[in-house]
């Protein structure tokens, strides 16, 4: 087996790519990682530079992969690591650079360690850990931090001495549910009043909602879209890092996995959501609007998705990260998971300490935030 890093995806071809991380989850596609990095959304720019580890059979082809990147910050991350950063230059020491597999931009759980089914998968995984730690070590990295990983990476990556770090997102899970007033027939009377409240605001408003696929919506609408997510980056002192670009690319190559919800006054586009669909999940990323409308932001961000869940039976939505506020309309506290290894010995144990102090708060407050849920029998995640 030989084991390499690349600097830029497109080395590989998609097929190649796409044969390992198949094409159900539409950020491990070929198509969306490239996209970033032909369009400027990583690089140096913003501190998100390709070091991807990928793994060839002794008849060259790609049995493995693992989408790593050098990272001079830790913004696009969504698990906070300042402080850690922080206590690093107060000792005269440097946190940057770091490495980080990751999704850039994109707190959404999934596979990091992609392997091929017809080869031995926990062997291949194994070797690409040890790859990415050894290369950390070789560059005099501070860490390494695998970013929302799945069950299975997760349970790897503890085996292999990484400390795990717990955080909680709020998901919404289809429980088989006919329709939306099915599904609100689970809630107490309250809540169900509560939200049935909010999206009569919107039709009162006369606000018609369209879904549009991405190879569905025209140039124009693309753009729109794009500024919505821009101009709230820009107005909550972010910093927009997708690309009007990106998104005219991906609407080509995976269109029908770029789902638009578009809010509209009089035929003219006034919000939007912008999430992405797996095979069996939506995924609420982006969200924008021209003008204030009283719950146009839950219609458009939580409503709607849950109505394209039950609509094409997506077990899954997963509207972002944080936001307690979406427990009352049935997004209920979920743990995720992060896994990290740190090269400086005495701070590894010192963040080892944290993490377990930490580890146990964030279990109370999910146990604390599931006391809050909208139905009237609860249903933890």
């Amino acid at each position: 087996m030989e084991l390499k890093i690349i600097t830029s995806i497109d080395v590989l071809q998609a097929e190649q790519w796409n044969a390992i991380a198949g094409t159900g989850n539409p950020f491990l596609r070929f198509e969306f990682l490239a996209a970033l990095e032909r369009n400027g959304c990583t690089g140096e720019q913003f501190g998100w530079l390709p070091r991807h580890l990928v793994a060839f059979d002794d008849h060259r082809q790609l049995v493995g992969a693992v989408p790593l990147y050098l990272k001079d910050n830790s913004y696009g991350e969504f698990v906070f690591d300042h402080s850690w950063a922080d206590a690093y230059q107060r000792a005269g020491l440097a946190y940057y650079p770091k490495a980080v597999v990751a999704v850039p931009y994109t707190p959404a759980t999934g596979p990091r360690i992609l392997t091929s089914d017809t080869a031995d998968s926990a062997a291949i995984a194994n070797q690409l850990i040890q790859l990415a730690k050894e290369w950390s070590r070789s560059e005099n990295l501070s860490s390494l931090h695998w970013l929302f990983t799945g069950e299975d990476d997760t349970q790897r990556l503890e085996d292999a001495g990484f400390m795990l770090r717990l955080g909680c997102q709020f998901h919404w899970h289809n429980q088989g549910y006919r329709d939306f007033e099915d599904y609100l027939s689970g809630f107490n009377s309250r809540k169900r009043k509560k939200v049935r409240r909010e999206r009569r605001y919107v039709q009162e408003a006369n606000i018609s909602i369209q879904v549009v696929h991405g190879h569905e919506a025209t140039d124009p609408e693309l753009e729109i879209m794009h500024d919505f997510y821009r101009t709230t980056f820009e107005n909550k002192w972010g910093q927009p890092t997708l690309s009007l670009g990106f998104f005219r690319e991906i609407a080509v190559t995976m269109g029908e996995q770029l789902v638009f919800i578009i809010a509209r006054s009089e035929q003219r586009i006034v919000a939007g959501a912008i999430c992405f669909r797996s095979d069996d999940a939506l995924y609420g990323r982006h969200w924008g609007c021209y003008e204030d409308y009283h719950s146009l932001h839950f219609e458009t961000c939580y409503y709607q998705g849950i109505d394209y869940c039950i609509k094409h039976g997506l077990k899954l939505f997963e509207p972002g990260a944080q936001g307690e506020h979406k427990i009352s309309r049935g997004f209920l506290p979920t743990p995720t998971w992060s896994a990290h290894w740190i090269r400086h010995e005495g701070f590894r144990d010192i963040i080892s300490r944290f993490l377990g102090r930490e580890t146990d708060a964030m279990r109370d407050y999910i146990t604390e935030l599931s006391t809050h849920s909208p139905f009237r029998q609860s249903k933890v995640a």
